[in-house]
């Protein structure tokens, strides 16, 4: 009766693996599964290429103008320093500081008297025209011939004096443009032109010296203020211009993007040139009226698919 039970069991074990494997090989014909299914001859993918979204730039021929930034002075276009010609008490101050005078006008008395010996007062005259700009003097200081009384400018006329590294001196000459800037006026560009040039370097500061004069006269201008001083030097002109960004450099070579029109990019090989603010001179490699990359270029390969999100999407190739 035992052996009966165990046969039983064994019995009813092999049908259940029999049910379960019969199951799970429906289970896998009916979702596709084991091997995959092979292609027919010619068939293609139906998965679309990558596309990539840019931005682009027309190639135009513009020219580059270069600039040095620098600081300087504001200060009368003539100014002298007033001395004595004899030693001895100031008696008398005729002027005060921001007094206007004319050439040969009264500024101080002194008196060269001493101790035992009277003499009549020395009278000290301005030696042009204009406004006492320094009087670092006062009634009964004792001065010598080496004592300066008074300071005289023509602050109707002022002057800015900069300096210039000398890494930059090779683009000063006479005539240029600069837009200067104020403390006072942070938000205003005074428009002055270099009327001198110093002939020599300054051997300590390596720096050489212009002088500008303003081109409107604005009483907002004081001697004395401080000035930012952007200087426009040299032009740069005929080549084609791009962002320094959207140029690739390569095995020391450099390279440039341009839309196709079946809307793929080519890689172009350029050389450049100058550059001024992030944007360089194209000198070969690229003609007037294509089409560069000039934003994506960083993912781009020579024959890419692209979409250009620029404004001049549908311009001109």
């Amino acid at each position: 009766m035992k052996f009966v039970k165990v046969g039983i069991a064994i019995i009813v074990c092999a049908a259940l693996l029999f049910v379960t494997y019969t199951y799970v090989n429906k289970s896998k014909s009916d979702s596709g599964g084991g091997k995959p299914k092979e292609k027919t001859p010619g068939q293609h993918s139906s998965q679309p290429q990558n596309v990539t979204s840019i931005r682009s730039q027309i190639a135009t021929v513009t020219p580059l103008q270069d600039y040095i930034f620098t600081t300087g002075e504001i200060e009368p276009q003539t100014s002298v320093d007033v001395f004595p010609e004899i030693s001895g008490k100031i008696k008398e101050l005729a002027v005060s500081l921001g007094s206007k005078v004319n050439k040969g006008d009264l500024l101080v008395k002194i008196d060269p008297s001493s101790p035992g010996m009277q003499y009549a007062l020395n009278p000290v005259h301005s030696p042009i025209s204009g406004t006492v700009t320094t009087l670092p003097v006062k009634q009964g200081m004792t001065v010598s011939t080496a004592t300066k009384v008074a300071t005289v400018g023509d602050v109707e006329n002022l002057q800015l004096k900069a300096s210039v590294p000398e890494r930059f001196v090779s683009s000063l000459r006479l005539g240029l443009k600069a837009d200067v800037t104020l403390e006072a006026y942070q938000d205003v560009l005074f428009s002055a032109t270099v009327v001198r040039v110093s002939p020599v370097v300054d051997s300590t500061s390596r720096t050489k010296e212009v002088t500008l004069n303003f081109d409107d006269t604005d009483d907002r201008i004081n001697a004395g203020m401080f000035a930012k001083v952007k200087l426009y030097t040299d032009v740069y002109d005929g080549a084609v211009v791009i962002p320094s960004d959207a140029v690739i450099e390569k095995s020391n070579k450099k390279y440039i993007y341009i839309v196709n029109s079946d809307n793929t990019v080519s890689q172009r090989e350029v050389s450049v040139g100058k550059s001024v603010d992030n944007v360089v001179q194209l000198l070969s490699g690229v003609n007037a009226g294509e089409k560069m990359v000039v934003e994506g270029m960083r993912v781009l390969g020579d024959g890419s698919a692209v979409k250009d999100i620029s404004a001049n999407a549908n311009g001109a190739n």
